[in-house]
């Protein structure tokens, strides 16, 4: 428990502090100016996600220097780091000037391929069910969709939070009772803490935006998180944990495609999107969104906790009606 809990205390005070001493630069560099699909009034500067990931991945490589991890663990864990700091710079590129949506995802799907073919090799998810070609380009394109759709949730203030905390939370608490391996409960830790020291400055009305250079990395890192969550055979949890924003952001893709849409260009369909257009303060629907999210990982923790087949399936029927009923509540906006 000790390491879990200095890395994350150490991540948030590094985050909060280069928050703070990046906070002016962006404001001169990097502004988000509204337009007509944005949720905020005023020029914000956009950026934050860099002290995110300098705080994460500093208090990791504290923690890498004082816990050794067997080799393997080690490897992978700097594999993932690299492959999330070439995302951020993807992300920081296209925050000032933006890249062709084609070269984007040529770069994502590298990233991703990077943490999917060589952080954890020898992973198998079905093993008795996919051959490893199949299961691997599955892990691939899964990948690649998480990165896209944390950035598309990443549309109001304090939701990433809202949604990646608890997920992070719960991975801790499941590496210290031997759920999880070490390594992936320290990753877990540091982003965790990363996230609580930004959490201040992006709090309603927000000081600071992540901005893609946090977003596309913080999707890659909860994806690896997840990917290795599975690893251990809880296939159900790992799909429970993220289900609301895999929930809002696929049927909003699929609304859009049927409609014929550009998908790749910004909107303002996504159910939290609906939930503040039609009435809902944006700190109620981050609320709701973070206790849904606690209700997910109490969900997830029964299926760990029961690994048999029934109580699978229960906690995945459970998890997609209480992430349906949110979906609806917003959809329709307050009852008057």
């Amino acid at each position: 428990m000790v390491p879990a809990l200095l890395i994350a205390l150490a991540a948030a005070g590094l985050a909060w502090g280069l928050c703070l001493l990046l906070r002016p630069l962006m404001a001169r560099y990097a502004m988000a100016r509204p337009n007509a699909r944005s949720s905020h009034r005023i020029p914000t500067p956009q950026g934050g996600g860099i002290a995110v990931l300098a705080g994460a991945f500093l208090a990791l490589g504290l923690a890498l220097l004082l816990w050794p991890l067997p080799p393997g663990a080690r490897h992978g864990l700097l594999l993932v780091m690299a492959a999330a700091i070439l995302l951020a710079l993807v992300g920081a590129w296209d925050d000032i000037r933006p890249l062709p949506a084609g070269l984007r995802l040529v770069l994502q799907t590298f990233c991703v391929a990077l943490v999917v073919f060589y952080a954890a090799p020898g992973m198998r998810l079905l093993p008795e069910t996919l051959p490893l070609w199949a299961e691997r380009s599955l892990a691939l394109l899964a990948g690649v969709w998480f990165v896209n759709l944390v950035n598309f949730m990443d549309g109001i203030d304090w939701i990433t939070v809202a949604g990646i905390v608890p997920l992070c939370a719960a991975l801790v608490l499941l590496s210290l009772y031997g759920g999880l391996d070490p390594a992936t409960g320290l990753l877990a830790a540091a982003l965790l803490g990363g996230l609580l020291g930004f959490a201040p400055f992006n709090r309603p009305v927000a000081q600071i935006f992540l901005g893609d250079v946090g977003s596309l990395p913080l999707g890659l890192l909860t994806a690896y998180l997840l990917y290795r969550l599975a690893g251990t055979g809880a296939l159900a949890a790992a799909l429970i944990l993220p289900l609301y924003h895999v929930m809002d952001s696929t049927i909003t893709l699929f609304r859009r495609l049927l409609r014929g849409d550009k998908v790749w260009q910004a909107h303002r369909m996504h159910f939290y999107q609906q939930a503040t257009d039609k009435g809902f303060p944006v700190r109620e629907v981050v609320a709701q969104v973070a206790l849904l999210n606690l209700a997910l990982a109490a969900l997830a923790a029964f299926t760990v906790v029961i690994p048999a087949l029934w109580a699978q399936l229960a906690g995945l029927l459970a998890g997609l009606a209480f992430v349906g009923l949110l979906l609806r509540r917003f959809a329709h906006g307050r009852v008057t």
